[in-house]
């Protein structure tokens, strides 16, 4: 078994690829990240224009840049996400203030703006990373309004079992208001 230390083989490998320049790598990284980079771009500047905009920044970054991702200090997958959120929270903050500038708005709403984009970022990158049964329980009591005894029933667990989901993927979304921090070890605003 692997140490905790250790980034998982995917991730170091996919890196070494990436630095020499495999355009197949590129290309898989896309089929696993696009969804999340895309969902969280849009999430933070709310125009699907601007998130592609973001998505391909994201992918020209990694590509151009493979060695500034380390595999030590966490998952591929957390970098991409930090690295997506600094670029949309950048991509709005210039927005906003040339809105500012314009005579539209006051500085405390553009970061009450930015502020409310990271938090819902994070929160949809903790629901999309979080274990599944966790995920499950939560979709169930959030999107179709199902008690814990309900989403026992649904998932075929007892009753604790429910609760004990339900509490914990509500503890894991509660810590997206801890930080504005991007989601991921290492990312700054």
């Amino acid at each position: 078994m692997a140490t905790k230390d250790a980034p998982p083989r995917w991730d170091r490998k996919m890196q070494q690829r990436l630095a020499r320049g495999e355009a197949a790598a590129l290309g898989e990284l896309y089929d696993r990240f696009a969804t999340l980079v895309h969902g969280l771009a849009h999430r933070v500047l709310g125009d699907e224009h601007a998130a592609d905009g973001i998505t391909r920044e994201v992918f020209a970054h990694v590509w151009q840049h493979p060695d500034a991702y380390d595999p030590k200090q966490g998952p591929l997958r957390s970098w991409v996400a930090a690295l997506t959120h600094r670029l949309a929270v950048q991509r709005l903050r210039a927005t906003e203030t040339a809105a500012l500038a314009g005579g539209h708005g006051t500085f405390e709403e553009l970061e009450h703006k930015v502020r409310h984009a990271a938090v819902a970022a994070r929160a949809d990158y903790i629901v999309q990373s979080m274990p599944a049964p966790l995920r499950s329980a939560l979709e169930r009591a959030y999107f179709q309004r199902r008690d814990y005894r309900q989403t026992a029933a649904d998932l075929g667990i007892t009753e604790d079992e429910a609760r004990r989901r339900l509490r914990l993927g509500l503890q894991l979304l509660s810590t997206a208001h801890d930080t504005g921090a991007p989601p991921g070890p290492g990312g700054t605003a």
